[in-house]
């Protein structure tokens, strides 16, 4: 029998920090846990397929990585970089399985020690997303990073789960 899996939020860890940011860093450390039991099961082929014409594994994980960069630099009060701006157009390109397991590893751990550099002081600061400058707070983006991560996180899960039953046929 398998052992029972214990959500990172009912584990008892990071306690020492408010409970806005411990939710959202729960929230990645599960995100880390699921792409990582996933995508283990998947070849660098799996991981770029489209059954169905659905976006890939690989573009989930790209496009995870990559959002919480941009959503972190709207909090920081920054712009976005040309390199991120073009990033955000390549995210459908697939470079290789181990870059693409890599870069989505990076940008959590990355991440993770950027929200903890925000203080929970902050959380009602303005700021704005995008060209159409949308107005959000500070605590709004941190939040955001979380959920936007878990959606994306369903989905690739989803698409593993699919590629895996449509090798065992």
């Amino acid at each position: 029998m398998a052992a029972e899996r214990v959500e990172p939020w009912l584990r008892g860890t990071r306690m020492e920090i408010d409970a806005v940011r411990r939710g959202v860093l729960h929230a990645l450390d599960l995100a880390a846990e699921d792409i990582a039991r996933w995508s283990d099961l998947l070849n660098g082929d799996e991981m770029e397929a489209m059954p169905f014409g659905l976006a890939p594994v690989g573009f989930h994980l790209r496009h995870i990585a990559r959002s919480l960069d941009r959503l972190l630099t709207y909090a920081e009060a920054q712009h976005l970089t040309e390199r991120q701006l073009k990033l955000l157009k390549t995210e459908d390109e697939f470079v290789d399985r181990e870059a693409t397991l890599m870069e989505f590893a990076e940008a959590i751990e990355v991440s993770i020690k950027r929200i903890l550099a925000f203080s929970e002081k902050s959380y009602e600061q303005t700021r704005t997303v995008g060209r159409k400058k949308l107005p959000t707070t500070v605590g709004g983006l941190l939040v955001h990073c979380a959920d936007h991560t878990q959606r994306h996180v369903g989905q690739a899960v989803i698409m593993a789960k699919l590629v895996l039953a449509l090798r065992e046929k």
